[in-house]
């Protein structure tokens, strides 16, 4: 959640969190609570057409949690069908899954995920970080200068598509 976080704000990017509860967002640190997060913006209200890209944060009870509310897999859906730029980390694949992502091809996840991954239809690769097309997935918290510098250089390449269609 803080990593990467951080690193999209030092490269100029807002980063509100969205979550299900209006509240607060608990990052977990395997199995304890680790951190709460102010949310910003309670899911229900959050449109997937107000943000440039979609950041899946790691972690276990979150992702689990996550994809088994229907309107919170709607969000992610909408960003994959309309090929906007998102980036996952250890096992949210699981919501890449869910959403209907996986059919981009090329991902990397937490080490126990590759045959289920590969079983939606994923072509699943074990390197530090994967980009295929406007995906950006990595494996572990290892992996977390790798997978910044990833979405970093993706939100860039967007970001001056999006403007140059503006000016054409």
């Amino acid at each position: 959640m803080t990593e990467p976080r951080k690193a999209l704000g030092e490269a100029g990017a807002e980063t509100p969190p969205v979550s299900s509860d209006d509240a607060t967002l608990e990052a977990w640190k395997f199995t304890e609570c680790h951190d709460a997060f102010r949310v910003d913006m309670p899911l229900g209200s959050a449109r997937q057409e107000s943000f440039d890209r979609l950041r899946l944060p790691g972690g276990l009870i979150n992702p689990d949690t996550f994809a088994t509310l229907s309107e919170a897999m709607a969000f992610p859906r909408a960003f994959f069908d309309a090929g906007r730029p998102a980036a996952s980390i250890c096992p949210r694949p699981w919501i890449i899954t869910e959403a209907g992502g996986t059919r981009r091809g090329h991902l990397t996840s937490w080490p126990s995920l590759p045959t289920d991954l590969q079983s939606a239809g994923a072509e699943w690769v074990d390197r530090d970080v994967v980009v295929d097309h406007d995906l950006v997935t990595s494996r572990k918290p290892d992996d977390m200068p790798a997978v910044n510098r990833a979405m970093i250089r993706l939100s860039a390449s967007a970001q001056r598509q999006s403007r140059q269609a503006v000016a054409e």
